[in-house]
């Protein structure tokens, strides 16, 4: 990799880390710089400022999705129910990983970075929405399943915000016990779903008349 290209590949890889697990604001140019191993002037030669950096990195998540989070869920089998929670098991795995420290890297930059900064948050909400749209690629094909009322996006939406509740209660009660109560309740209400679905209710409609003609049978 060319020299240039390099230094600028360190700078957005020491900003992954640091924004992760220190926050924007709580990540000096000085800890950019020493974590990095790039002088000023190299970082002004790539970004204009702190806030060119974090955008650089909200690209980058945007990028990573599929590879790194989505597609490895998805390989680990083709059952649409099962992909959603392959997906979350990968978060549980980091909240391990990083023992309940760091939480998700892209829910601590939506709770901190200034709401007025709407470029930085145009991209977290582009990642928000690649996130429910990968998910939502699950549940429509599962939808002849579920009850015809469903509205495939706001249930994708729903798996999002309890993946970044369950991820923030545990980084706060420093346990992953919050996270897999609150995936345990999801999985809950998917069988509840599932169950109610158009399939089961033609298996009922089916049970109720033959009880109905056994009856008209007696009666006879």
């Amino acid at each position: 990799m060319p020299k240039v290209l390099n230094t600028r590949r360190r700078l957005i890889e020491s900003a992954l880390y640091l924004f992760w697990e220190r926050g924007f604001a709580g990540t000096s140019m000085a800890d950019l710089l020493a974590h990095s191993g790039v002088n000023s002037g190299s970082f002004y030669h790539f970004f204009e400022s702190k806030e060119a950096l974090l955008r650089a990195v909200l690209d980058t998540y945007l990028d990573a999705l599929r590879p790194m989070i989505v597609d490895p869920a998805f390989a680990e089998t083709s059952d649409p129910v099962g992909r959603i929670f392959a997906i979350l098991a990968g978060y549980r795995g980091r909240i391990l990983q990083t023992e309940c420290h760091y939480g998700c890297p892209l829910g601590r930059l939506a709770l901190e970075i200034d709401p007025e900064n709407r470029p930085a948050h145009k991209l977290i909400a582009e990642n928000f929405s690649g996130w429910i749209g990968a998910v939502q690629e699950c549940v429509e094909q599962m939808s002849d399943r579920l009850p015809p009322e469903t509205n495939t996006e706001a249930l994708a939406t729903y798996v999002l915000a309890v993946m970044e509740g369950g991820v923030m209660l545990s980084r706060s009660y420093g346990s992953v016990e919050p996270f897999d109560r609150a995936v345990l309740q999801l999985r809950e209400h998917f069988r509840l779903l599932l169950a109610a679905g158009p399939g089961r209710k033609r298996a009922g409609s089916r049970r109720k008349r033959g009880k109905l003609s056994g009856s008209d049978a007696a009666a006879r």
